[in-house]
This record gives structure tokens, sequence and C-alpha cells, in this order.
């Protein structure tokens, strides 16, 4: 009889090995991430370099800067996911218990091993380009790590978690420019030699293009965060966590959310006029921007129980207004570098 209960065990325990040895298969169904958003990553993460590169002709050399921007960030993107999902392992049993950790799907132990293996590509890949690379990811993996690990936690500034969480977007636009400006040596007015780290090359415009391309960043990913976190109040009151919610209010919240979409349209707009970016990308952005703002102004007039259902859609069509920005600037900077290289 033991033995047979042994077999019982064996044949309903859970299977770490399958999912790290399938961690694509587990990954597509994790949060059930549809198809557009991890095909838009990829165009995010390309449009970065390229847009700071600009119309000009791409070489081997170019391209493979793109190449492993992409890879270093993408892995960056998976691993920061899945370390905050371990740490908000107590927050994530309110708020998603489907995710998961709390479904016990998989052990902290397990994802903390597939964490590792992103973690350790985005090192590697990132030293491929420079070795200033190397150091804006380390610096931005230990910030994301302190912050998602203790410092939301007790730090009592009021809305302290969603002011900083767009903090691992913004590395994509530094990250994007800085591979262009450390591995692609170009003529420039701004030169800073760092010794063995290498050198930064570049100019005041392409400075001023990434300083507005962080700031769209930042106001864009928090206004959906800033809706997300109304649905996620109760988790986040219970555990302490210090959200725009949280601290002022689930309406207060709506109405700041509102302002930072405003605010992120007209930066959009900036980064037009400031940048290699045509009329392809102002129009279509544009029409994106004034999408995103209708659903965002129902949720400010929107009240009782279909406050909380407005919110989590601004949350979900807020992140795609955000990403697809991304996803239009590389498809403009293509179209161009096609017609520049076959006109």
């Amino acid at each position: 009889m033991k033995i047979f209960k042994v077999i019982d065990l064996l044949k309903n325990r859970k299977k770490p090995a399958f999912i790290l040895t399938r961690p694509i298969n587990f990954l597509s169904n994790w949060r059930s991430l549809p198809a557009y958003e991890l095909i838009s990553y990829i165009l995010m993460y390309a449009s970065v370099p390229m847009l700071a590169f600009g119309i000009q002709s791409y070489s081997i050399d170019i391209l493979k800067i793109i190449f492993f921007t992409v890879i270093t960030l993408y892995a960056g993107f998976f691993a920061a996911l899945i370390w905050n999902d371990i740490t908000d392992a107590d927050i994530d049993s309110v708020a998603h218990p489907d995710r998961p950790i709390p479904s016990g799907r998989i052990s902290k132990f397990c994802f903390f091993l597939i964490a590792l293996i992103f973690s350790a590509m985005v090192f590697i890949f990132a030293t491929l380009i420079s070795p200033i690379c190397l150091i804006l990811v380390c610096c931005a993996a230990l910030f994301v790590t302190f912050h998602d690990k203790y410092l939301k936690k007790i730090v009592k500034i009021p809305a302290y978690s969603e002011i900083f969480t767009p903090i691992q977007w913004i590395v994509v636009a530094f990250f994007g420019f800085f591979a262009i400006w450390t591995a692609i040596p170009q003529s420039s007015s701004v030169f800073i030699d760092l010794s063995f780290l290498g050198t930064i090359s570049t100019n005041s415009e392409g400075v001023a293009q990434m300083l507005i391309l962080v700031l769209f960043t930042y106001f864009a990913d928090n206004a959906h965060d800033l809706a997300e976190g109304i649905v996620d109040v109760e988790g986040d009151r219970k555990h302490s966590v210090r959200t725009y919610a949280t601290s002022f209010g689930e309406k207060n919240a709506a109405k700041i959310s509102f302002v930072w979409f405003l605010i992120s349209g007209i930066l959009g707009v900036i980064l037009f006029y400031k940048t290699i970016l045509s009329f392809i990308f102002l129009v279509s952005f544009v029409l994106l921007w004034l999408y995103i703002m209708f659903y965002s102004y129902r949720l400010l007039k929107s009240d009782g129980k279909d406050f909380k259902k407005n919110a989590s859609i601004v949350g979900r069509k807020g992140f795609d207004y955000f990403l697809f920005t991304y996803s239009i600037i590389f498809i403009d900077v293509v179209i161009q570098i096609l017609f520049f290289n076959f006109n």
C-alpha cells in the first residue's frame, strides 16, 4: 500500500523541471500575454536605438547592436516581472490569486531559477554592447530589486510605489540611446571618455531627444499604472503599499491618471518635432492618444460598480497606448529607412 501511495505522490507532484525545460510555453500562459503584446516588445526595444541612430545606411554592426538591445531588454522585461511576482506573492494572493505563485502552479524557488536565467541573459548581452550598458542595467536591476522587495513597503512617501514603478520602462529609453552612443562611433559635439569603460559620443540634440522620450515613457506608463492601482487598492492597502489610490483615494488617482495621459500626449507631439519622426508617427499617435483619452475621461466620470471596471479597462488600454506608441516609432523609422536606401 505504501508503494502505491508513493507512486500517486510522484504522479501528482508539481513538476518544476518541466517548467524549466519549457520556459517559453510557461511564460506565454503565465499572465495570458497576447501575441500582439509579445511582438510589440520586439518593436519597442528595437525602435529606440533605431531612433537614436537616425535615417542612414545600416551596417552589420548597427544591426548587431539592435539585436543585442532587443535580447537584453526582452530578457530584462521577463526578469523584472518574475522578480515582482516573487516579491509581491503576498499582495497577489489578495489582488491576483490566479497568478503562478498564489495559485500554486509554481514554487518561489522554481520562479527564482527562471528569473536567474533571464537576469544572466541581460548581463551577458549588455556586456556585448558596451561596459556602460552593462553598468546601466546593473543599476536598474539593483534599484528594481530593492524597490520591489523593501522600499515600496517601508518608504513613507505618499504614492511612493507608483512614483518609481516606471523606472524599469525608462531604462528602455536610456539603454537604446546609450547603446548607440557607446557602441557606434559618430561625429559629435558631446564626447565623454570614461577610460576603460569606453566613450560616450553624441550631441545636444540627441540628449534632448532621449530626455523627451524618457519623459513620455514616464507619464504614459505611470498613467496606466494609476488605473491598475485603483483595481488593486484593497491588496495594496492591506500590505501598506503606497500608491496614488491608497495615498489619495481612488477618485483622485483617476484624476491624476487623466492628467498624466494628457501630458504624455503633449510629449509625444514634442517628440515628433524634435526627432526624425515623420507625419506617419504624428497622425497615428494623435489618433491613439485621443482613443485613450476617451477611456480615461470615461473613468473620470464613472462611479459605483462601473468605476473599477473602467479602471481595469483604462489600465489595459493605457498600457497598449504606451506600447503601441513605440511600435509606431519603429514602423515610421523603418519606412523612412526603406525610402532612404531604395530611392
